[in-house]
């Protein structure tokens, strides 16, 4: 989650939806920002006492922790965005991520199929890094009573276009939207890592998400 009270803005940061180049492109507005040395502190504070005082919104904070911590005519004013990403999609990204940065989380399975079927488990363990990308990306946008509180959800698959939006209503020239982290070990096409079943399940999991943002896993 990036805030920034000069230029009135919150991006809400869902993990493997491009949030990291957003951020980026984004982060020198902050050096320019009044409030940055004393967030900048506050972050510090909550950092030193693990994060009991909250202080910080942190990196991959729902839109809800900001509405509920900040005062609402701060919130309310702010413009607030996020980006989303197809589900299928999004969990193929993970995979390839895990494998590539945190093998040790991968529960013993080196293939994406076995993989997604461990990870959707209901009776596995806990584990953050695994766990942070089957969320639901719609509870990421919504308050307790299901109705969404940002005014802008831009796509991954046109990020470069909704960019520029956002930019615009937040009213700045659009910076230079670098490609962070990218992936050169998996295919392009999603499509081709699922079977029938493996895309069942994830329509099953991430329902709420299909229903709000329209994704579809569309036939080859």
């Amino acid at each position: 989650m990036l805030l920034s009270p000069k230029h009135r803005f919150l991006f809400v940061h869902i993990a493997k939806t491009g949030g990291t180049s957003v951020r980026a492109a984004l982060e020198g507005l902050r050096w320019r920002d009044p409030w940055y040395w004393s967030m900048f502190l506050c972050s510090r504070l909550s950092h030193l006492s693990g994060h009991r005082i909250a202080t910080k919104l942190p990196r991959h904070a729902k839109a809800i922790a900001a509405k509920e911590m900040l005062p609402k005519e701060v919130f309310d004013g702010l413009f607030k965005f996020a980006f989303v990403r197809n589900p299928w999609d999004l969990q193929v990204s993970s995979f390839h991520h895990i494998r590539r940065e945190r093998p040790q989380h991968l529960g013993g399975h080196t293939e994406f199929e076995p993989f997604l079927r461990w990870k959707l488990d209901p009776e596995r363990p806990y584990q953050y890094h695994l766990d942070t990308s089957i969320e639901l990306q719609s509870d990421y946008l919504i308050d307790l009573h299901g109705a969404v509180i940002v005014d802008f959800i831009g796509r991954y698959e046109r990020l470069h276009e909704d960019f520029a939006i956002a930019c615009e209503r937040i009213g700045i020239p659009a910076p230079t939207l670098p490609h962070a982290r990218k992936a050169t070990d998996r295919s392009k096409d999603y499509r081709g890592y699922y079977t029938d079943a493996t895309a069942e399940l994830v329509a099953r999991h991430f329902a709420a998400d299909v229903a709000l943002l329209g994704y579809r896993f569309e036939p080859g």
